[in-house]
């Protein structure tokens, strides 16, 4: 059997008439090459997705929720939203763990042509107060655990309601319970709302590297780009394999997936690369509210999962579990993740694990709205320590300092263009001006592209790591640490993790005359920032920290020193 080559798929799926077809599209003052045969805003998406009708939808414990169950219940909450005074370009945020309200609430705000805020679920009060004031939103859709913590806070903030998904208890004033909400307005149709392409549709934050989180302000093809470069990978693995492109159009049209959620939704490859992609192709969603391995097993038979994936470290959990043996994951088809360096040992674990399981890692940033590189299947088995080759849509470079192409295989910083890169920094002008420019975004990821246009990560530009997915920009820890009394100086570094791919560690110079523990930092850091971001290991010390002729914590020493490299 001849396997067609990277170049030769490329031409049999984006040709005239092909799946994935390309067109030349003008938004927002830029010609950006488009996918032709998908949507091209949320509203739209929402609308053929209903002809999905009594397939499952959502699944979550023991729920079961059809598209049309559901797409009546977000037609209800958008007609519900827009009696409240919201309207095109307003902004509604979203604060739960994985539920199927928050689903059914991103949905409504984008049937309203509002711009949908979803926020970390893993912030503590104050992180959350800054969220909801930094986009202005005037509607909230959370949790119970949320609520509590946003009620010590709300008349801070520019709410104006509070919609609490599962809530028994009695609800304080500008809160009202989410199911009380859709059933005012049950039997509405959806909302008289057509978005443009270039119309703003989400606010997803990162963390910023002075500390503060900055709102990556997206648009309708933004999200609806990252349908087409999902489906784009598996199709391209599949054929790379000998599959024929009559033989997946025919699965994609005749076989319901079922794809595992076990990442949170208020992270783009959860939205934007499960939750949107198997909304248009009437896949059926399982939903974890909280990771937890055993659970996931337990799942993955149930439910018959095939697709699961998420960050590296999930993958690690799944495959090491004591449960693993007692399950059957014989349904697997597909193991995706991305969001944080893959040891390539997981590719040749995964093939061990689920023999019809084809591994693949994706590269993107929140600025990406998720996927800009793909490595799938038999390129990845070939390739295991490379994040992929772009997708047809998007334009990759590697720059030198001043901003030139380097040729290949030089290292640099990785540039990107594309349908998928955001507008820029809500509110944010200085840094929108210092990420982007030209259409293309500064990812601050030092990379290398190989002769056939794989693209390897070598190292982040930005003082920033990855725990298990999660950004942790160095700096926000290091003000925190600043803020402790005794504390004179600090470097936050990344401890390597076999798992998570590195852990959160600390060094800090203490000030003179000042006592403290590791124990005392740590519970100071928890009381005010996310957990993820709290160091699990803190050195203390009374010497100063090594520092170059500039002034700057040579970061690299110190790993060496402590052993952490």
């Amino acid at each position: 059997m001849t396997v067609p080559s990277l170049a030769e798929v490329a031409r049999l799926l984006t040709a005239p008439g092909a799946p994935f077809e390309l067109e030349e599209r003008e938004v927002n003052g830029q010609r950006l090459r488009c996918w032709k045969n998908f949507p091209y805003t949320l509203d739209a998406l929402v609308r053929l997705s209903m002809k999905h009708g009594a397939k499952v939808y959502i699944v979550y414990e023991d729920e079961r929720l059809t598209f049309t169950e559901s797409f009546d219940r977000v037609a209800a909450l958008a007609a519900q939203l827009q009696s409240l005074g919201v309207r095109r370009g307003d902004r509604v945020a979203i604060a739960m763990r994985n539920l199927p309200e928050w689903v059914i609430a991103f949905w409504s705000v984008a049937c309203c042509g509002a711009i949908a805020v979803p926020l970390n679920a893993w912030w503590k009060t104050a992180e959350l107060a800054y969220g909801l004031c930094d986009s202005g939103s005037s509607v909230l859709f959370c949790d119970v655990e949320r609520a509590r913590l946003i009620a010590p806070v709300l008349g801070d903030t520019q709410l104006k309601h509070v919609f609490v998904a599962r809530a028994g208890e009695q609800l304080p004033a500008r809160m009202s319970h989410f199911d009380d909400a859709w059933r005012a307005s049950f039997g509405a149709s959806l909302p008289d709302v057509h978005c443009e392409p270039g119309d703003d549709a989400t606010i997803f934050y990162t963390s910023g590297t002075t500390g503060r989180p900055k709102g990556a302000l997206g648009t309708h093809l933004n999200m609806c780009s990252n349908i087409g470069s999902s489906l784009y990978g598996r199709f391209r693995a599949a054929l790379r394999k000998g599959d024929t492109l009559e033989e997946m159009v025919q699965y994609a049209v005749s076989v319901q997936t079922s794809a595992l959620i076990s990442v949170p939704l208020f992270h783009v490859t959860g939205s934007h690369s499960t939750m949107a992609m198997n909304t248009i192709i009437g896949g059926k969603m399982v939903m974890m509210h909280k990771w937890q391995a055993e659970r996931a097993l337990e799942l993955i038979e149930r439910e018959r999962i095939t697709h699961f994936g998420g960050v590296p470290s999930m993958v690690w959990q799944v495959i090491e579990s004591p449960d693993f043996a007692k399950r059957d994951v014989s349904s697997i088809q597909a193991v995706s993740y991305g969001g944080a360096p893959a040891a390539p040992e997981l590719v040749r674990r995964i093939k061990q694990a689920f023999p019809l399981g084809a591994p693949s890692n994706g590269y993107g940033l929140t600025e990406t709205s998720a996927l800009t590189c793909m490595n799938a299947g038999a390129d990845y088995e070939r390739k295991p320590d490379s994040v992929g080759i772009a997708l047809p849509i998007c334009d990759v470079k590697v720059v030198d300092a001043d901003g030139h192409e380097l040729p290949s295989p030089e290292a640099g910083e990785l540039w990107i263009r594309g349908p998928n890169v955001v507008r820029g920094y809500y509110g944010k002008p200085a840094d929108t001006a210092l990420s982007f420019s030209d259409g293309w975004l500064h990812t601050g990821d030092v990379a290398r592209i190989d002769d056939e246009g794989f693209v390897y990560i070598l190292d982040r530009a930005k003082d920033m790591l990855i725990r298990g997915g999660e950004n942790v920009y160095c700096v926000e820890v290091e003000d925190t640490l600043y803020a402790h009394p005794a504390v004179m100086d600090a470097a936050v570094l990344g401890i390597p993790h076999r798992v998570l791919g590195e852990e959160v560690g600390a060094v800090v110079q203490l000030a003179p005359g000042f006592k403290t523990s590791a124990k005392d930092l740590q519970q100071f850091a928890a009381e005010r920032l996310a957990g993820f971001k709290v160091p699990v290991r803190i050195v203390v010390r009374a010497e100063p920290l090594p520092r170059n002729p500039n002034g700057k914590i040579m970061k690299r020493e110190l790993k060496h020193e402590l052993g952490w490299d």
